[in-house]
């Protein structure tokens, strides 16, 4: 027998926006269920009914925003990390914008609300950072079903323990979980790279401890299909339309 779910897990099984972005656009009243607008929270339909979003909807969907930043170090990823440091967020500003002939050049002013990483890079890291007003993408990134693979250069010292590479490709557990296979390799004497489909607080630095090593530099280099290329440091560019996670 067919079930009956609340309408925003079906738009957002349909792509068509989040959870949260579907609520607000209830609200607004932009939702409509088998061509009757719906105005209460919490409502429920079935699979098979035709849920949709009003082109007013549709058109606030489009226009939201989506950056690619390269942190630098010293900079926390989000907000309520540490109020002493500085949010990555405050370097979407026009003077850091880079244009390029293979990404977007559209104009860097844009209202900046809503903007929120998708997904941690600690404070001692650098790298990828990607940026959203749209809760698509961040769940495409950080949802609790996603495998999008995320790709690390690490540089490290110390000593790596008998079968400590075996190890760091599946067999270590953080805080009783047991971590998900991740491919790791030596880039050439004192650097590693990492390609892992999961992304627990400070995993690879204490991976990394597990099996005697120290990390002493990390940078992330790529989200799913999208690489930092060479991006400088501390600027960002949008993501481009053809770009897919």
């Amino acid at each position: 027998m067919e079930e009956a779910v609340r309408i925003s897990k079906i738009l957002s099984e349909l792509g068509l926006c989040s959870r949260r972005e579907a609520d607000t656009y209830i609200e607004q009243g932009l939702v409509t269920l088998d061509g009757k607008v719906v105005t209460e929270l919490g409502t429920r339909a079935y699979r098979s009914q035709k849920v949709e979003l009003k082109k007013q909807a549709a058109i606030q969907q489009s226009s939201k925003v989506t950056v690619i930043l390269n942190k630098p170090v010293g900079y926390i990823s989000h907000l309520d990390d540490n109020k002493a440091f500085r949010p990555a967020a405050s370097l979407i500003i026009q003077d850091n914008f880079q244009v390029s002939k293979q990404h977007s050049s559209r104009n860097p002013r844009f209202n900046t609300d809503g903007l929120a990483p998708a997904g941690r890079l600690d404070i001692d890291s650098s790298g990828l950072l990607v940026l959203t007003q749209d809760g698509r993408i961040a769940k495409t990134i950080i949802g609790e079903q996603s495998v999008i693979e995320k790709e690390y250069l690490v540089r490290v010292e110390g000593k790596l323990i008998n079968k400590g590479m075996d190890l760091l490709r599946h067999g270590l557990s953080l805080d009783g979980y047991k971590l998900k296979p991740a491919i790791v390799q030596w880039q050439n004497d004192d650097q590693l790279r990492f390609v892992l489909i999961e992304g627990r607080n400070r995993q690879i630095r204490r991976m990394c401890e597990l099996v005697g090593l120290h990390v002493i530099g990390l940078k992330r280099m790529r989200i799913g299909n999208v690489l930092l290329g060479d991006l400088p440091t501390g600027m960002w560019r949008f993501l481009d339309q053809k770009e897919k996670f």
